[in-house]
């Protein structure tokens, strides 16, 4: 049978604010917030450099501003970390939103899903007292994952054609997307409840056993029973069906109502498949030209677009990386930041904040304001460095190149200014901060010509610093 079709929410409940830390001061700038953001029905987080900004502590902060979260494109490859007092979560699939009660957290048919995974995922957060039923809603359109994208996954060896690596995480997820493109061979959660499932996993199974054969070099491959498939996916399916809805029909609904939808990106803008690093990029449209393509919410519903940016640069795999230093200070910053994948554990790429990049992907994604994460890394150092122009071939440029061979050949041009001595996890306000990292701030807005709204000191939601309050307290939550 089809799985049980959406209805729009009911108004709000009161907020519960159980997980929130009883903190002076800092729950009246969230109220003012969050009566400011009732004229605000669409907002959208968006990554500016190659993934791992810190997207997922935004989004948690803002969802007490919003009805609904909205994860609309990517799969169990990225992940978002979240501290709530002495509490760490790592969510994958699952928006951040899940984290606060009053919220509906959507996954939309942008997003391939590894049944498996979300059901881990989901048995996890119950596991620690986290409610997760009708408050997570998963689309019929989102395509997924099976067995043989992931071996096909790692028979391709993650590689171009000249050998580099493109750096995946071997989970099936590109493999899945270019089936999503190529139609025949796909299948989206929706059809896991139709009587042609058990069919049409033997029909690709069958084509996929030859496919993989002959792609894996070591000769190492077990043909994947397609009964054995269809059994397990078919128990995931049972267990996942009271999520599964047309969650573009909710959308659609939801935002004609003048719900607030808070859409939660993946990634990196500069991973984008279309506008990014190509090849060395994810799968799906990772900058904001990408959210009412996976939500199927048009853009006239999304007035508020955050970039979040990194004070710094990192990134994992493959690829060119401009300001990347493969050295003692790029070494210091992955040990201060913890620069390793949330879902991989990987070793990330660190490097100088790169401005070139990211003015570029505020403009691509259409960014109204900032987000600067962990600016707490960069203290203690002396100097500071921003990249603020390329010499390619001996000439200056200031725009990304949109060639992978044009930005290897990229030197970047540094601006060097003073840094600041004091650790600032402990400030709170944005005049509590040293002048040098001030100056950073503001030349860092100046840059990428946007403003500057939240500055990140920490892991934990109160090592938030608000840096423009448009509306002055309204009184304590």
């Amino acid at each position: 049978m089809p799985p049980p079709a959406a209805t729009c929410p009911p108004a709000p409940r009161p907020l519960n604010l159980r997980v929130w830390p009883s903190l002076d001061g800092w729950r009246v700038t969230l109220k003012a917030l969050i009566v400011e953001a009732r004229a605000v029905p669409g907002t959208c987080v968006i990554g500016l450099q190659w993934g791992d900004e810190a997207k997922g502590k935004l989004v948690d902060l803002l969802t007490l501003e919003h009805d609904i979260v909205v994860r609309y494109q990517g799969g169990a490859n990225a992940g978002h970390t979240v501290v709530v007092g002495d509490q760490k979560y790592k969510l994958s699939l699952i928006p951040s939103g899940i984290l606060t009660s009053h919220v509906q957290c959507v996954v939309t048919g942008g997003v391939v899903l590894h049944p498996p995974s979300i059901l881990a995922e989901i048995d996890g957060l119950s596991a620690r007292g986290l409610s997760v039923g009708k408050n997570l809603m998963l689309s019929d359109r989102a395509h997924v994952i099976f067995p043989w994208h992931i071996a096909e996954d790692r028979a391709l060896n993650d590689s171009t054609a000249d050998g580099e690596s493109l750096g995946t995480t071997q989970r099936g997820i590109g493999p899945c997307y270019r089936d999503k493109v190529g139609r025949s061979l796909a299948l989206r959660l929706g059809d896991l409840y139709r009587d042609t499932f058990r069919s049409r996993v033997a029909h690709i199974v069958q084509a996929k056993n030859r496919a993989i054969a002959a792609m894996d070099s070591s000769d190492t491959f077990e043909p994947l029973n397609p009964e054995e498939i269809y059994a397990e996916y078919s128990r995931c399916a049972e267990r996942l069906r009271p999520h599964v809805a047309d969650t573009t029909a909710y959308l659609l609904n939801a935002a004609e109502q003048g719900k607030r939808l808070l859409f939660e990106g993946a990634q990196g803008s500069l991973l984008d498949v279309d506008h990014g690093t190509f090849p060395f990029v994810t799968s799906s449209n990772s900058s904001g030209v990408g959210v009412p393509s996976g939500s199927g919410v048009p853009g006239k519903h999304i007035n508020r677009t955050i970039g979040v940016i990194k004070a710094y640069s990192t990134r994992v795999g493959g690829g060119p990386f401009p300001t990347e230093q493969d050295n003692p200070l790029g070494q210091l910053l992955r040990d201060r930041g913890n620069e390793y994948g949330t879902v991989t554990r990987r070793p990330r790429r660190c490097g100088w904040f790169d401005a070139v990049a990211v003015r570029y992907t505020a403009r691509l994604s259409g960014v109204d304001e900032l987000a600067i994460m962990l600016l707490d890394v960069l203290s203690t150092l002396d100097e500071v460095q921003i990249c603020t122009a390329y010499e390619i071939d001996g000439r200056r440029v200031t725009d990304f190149p949109s060639h992978v061979d044009d930005l290897r050949r990229a030197v970047p041009v540094f601006e060097s200014m003073p840094g600041w001595p004091e650790e600032i996890n402990q400030m709170r306000q944005l005049g509590d901060l040293p002048q040098a990292a001030r100056d950073y701030l503001d030349r860092l807005s100046e840059l990428i010509g946007r403003p500057v709204s939240y500055v990140s000191v920490g892991p934990e939601r109160q090592q938030t610093i608000f840096a423009q309050q448009k509306l002055k307290p309204v009184g304590a939550v």
